[in-house]
């Protein structure tokens, strides 16, 4: 299908194929005639309250069908939207709003509890009947405006979609900006790389706010194919996830390695029918080997394909998986550079690394994001311009990811440049986490750091020394970081020690703390 703008494709197929489903979730449908119909309303009831071209509107939204009616409205009213985790402590939540400047949100109703401690001058809207506490509530059929066309505003495709937040090296979040021609590319990928048609159902596994639910969305509307959202509750056991894709006949899953693992494992697949499943793209982690060939051998008529790419610049490079030998423990390499996408590997130096030689992967691509909202001095550092031979330089994300390319072309995954890691598929700056711990007022010095568990991803570690007469206990901080970070974020243990190790230049030696707890697992 054509179209320039990100919610072109449900108006499209709202006239192609009407009762088609849009949205199934628990045995519920939302047809693309009912969705083109609802988020035009929703767009009519958003600029009636004031919102304009270019607004941040924040979702603030459980799964539920409601939520696609939401990001479509928002984007039918020439706003950007703005996913914000329901499960995230509420101080995270209003530091994103404050940051992006969120004046309207729309809620989920059973999160009316949360709405209280909002920042002021935010006006939520929340589906549903009234709640009062001067919540403005709009009910599904009492929305006014014409459900047959959106509202007349300006947009071109280098016009915001959406800004999506991840974990900060300067101890707080940090939001990237993403254009409907960006959003576009990267769901134009997704749909002819898998082949998606309108007979698919491509299950929506991850949260709004992880970058692997733009494919869900958006490459499933532009091939006019059915996103089966999968229910929070469900997607925290495996072998209620293997049940909801026999139930629901889920064509296309794409998830973290840290899922299949767990649905390998603990997902009781001999007792389900999976044979609706033809293709399974994860990413966000590496993949241990021997886990992904054990479950390519129990699902033989999958395909499947590792799909990498930072937030800021989804999937710009893939590879399709053959079935490994057995033993084979070499990581699985990243791929080749997808379509419309370009990639450097720079050295220490800053010159180009040969076939084999390790460096920072800096990648251009049209699914790039615009940079960090309120970041210029991010954005300063983050980019790599390079001269080109027309008037404009090229513009390269540093992506902070060492890779090397081998003689037959394809990119292997070394680790990071910097303190990111990766945890169940989250990204998490380890920066941010050391700064949620030392801002404990009993805290003197604070250390995060990482060790692998084995799995192909990360744990989490702190250790802390006390000030003065604190009694406090490890216990009593997870309890503290708990209110201040996402789950995933929060260290696995947090050790209370007299001293912390040093460099000789007087810093915390964090590679001795991560040496220490190695060598005490060991014995």
């Amino acid at each position: 299908m054509s179209g320039f703008l990100i919610h072109h494709a449900v108006a499209h197929w709202a006239r192609i194929a009407p009762a088609h489903a849009a949205f199934r979730m628990q045995g519920r449908v939302l047809t693309y005639d009912e969705l083109e119909r609802g988020s035009n309303r929703l767009a009519h009831a958003l600029v009636d309250r004031g919102v304009e071209p270019g607004d941040r509107v924040g979702v603030f939204m459980y799964k539920s069908l409601e939520l696609g009616v939401a990001l479509y409205g928002i984007l039918k009213a020439g706003a950007v939207f703005v996913p914000l985790d329901p499960f995230a402590p509420s101080a995270r939540v209003r530091s994103m709003m404050e940051d992006c400047g969120i004046r309207h949100l729309l809620a989920s109703e059973g999160l009316m509890n949360v709405l209280a401690e909002l920042p002021s001058g935010v006006r939520p809207l929340v589906y549903g009947p009234g709640a009062g506490n001067g919540v403005d509530t709009i009910p599904w059929d009492e929305m006014t405006g014409d459900p047959r066309r959106p509202p007349d505003v300006p947009l071109v495709d280098l016009d915001l979609a959406y800004i999506m937040y991840t974990s900060g090296s300067t101890g707080g979040p940090k939001g990237m900006m993403h254009t409907h021609r960006g959003s576009l590319t990267y769901a134009r990928w997704g749909a002819e790389h898998v082949g998606l048609t309108s007979r698919d159902r491509v299950a929506s596994h991850a949260p709004l706010h992880f970058d692997l639910s733009i494919f869900d969305f958006f490459s499933t509307a532009r091939a006019g194919a059915t996103v089966v959202l999968v229910p929070e509750g469900v997607t925290k056991f495996p072998a209620s996830f293997t049940k909801y894709v026999e139930s629901e006949q889920i064509s296309v899953v794409f998830t973290v390695p840290f899922t299949l693992t767990e649905m390998l494992h603990r997902g009781a697949m001999d007792q389900r029918d999976l044979s609706s499943l033809r293709w399974i793209l994860f990413g966000g982690e590496p993949f241990r080997p021997g886990h992904l060939r054990e479950l390519m051998l129990r699902l033989p008529e999958v395909r499947f394909t590792n799909v990498y790419g930072p937030a800021e610049a989804p999937s710009c490079t893939c590879y399709d998986v053959p079935l490994m030998d057995e033993g084979d423990e070499r990581p699985i390499p990243i791929g080749t550079l997808s379509a419309n996408s370009d990639g450097l590997i720079v050295g220490p130096d800053g010159g180009e690394c040969g076939v084999g030689e390790p460096g920072e992967l800096c990648i251009r691509s049209s699914t790039l994001t615009r940079g960090y909202w309120n970041r210029p001095e991010l954005n300063a550092r983050a980019f790599l311009e390079r001269p080109s031979h027309g008037p404009f330089p090229h513009v390269y994300y540093r992506t902070g990811d060492v890779v090397s390319r081998g003689e037959d072309g394809l990119l292997h995954f070394h680790g990071r440049r910097d303190r990111m890691v990766k945890t169940r598929g989250h990204r998490v700056e380890l920066d941010e986490v050391e700064a949620a711990v030392a801002g404990h007022p009993e805290v003197a010095d604070a250390a995060v750091f990482a060790v692998p568990d084995g799995e192909g991803s990360w744990t989490i570690l702190a250790s802390v020394t006390l000030r003065d007469r604190s009694e406090a206990t490890g216990a009593a901080l997870l309890r503290h970081l708990r209110e201040e970070l996402p789950a995933y974020a929060v260290p696995r243990e947090v050790d209370v020690a007299r001293d912390l190790p040093r460099t000789t230049s007087g810093k915390v030696d964090r590679t001795r703390l991560k040496e220490l707890y190695l060598n005490q697992e060991t014995k």
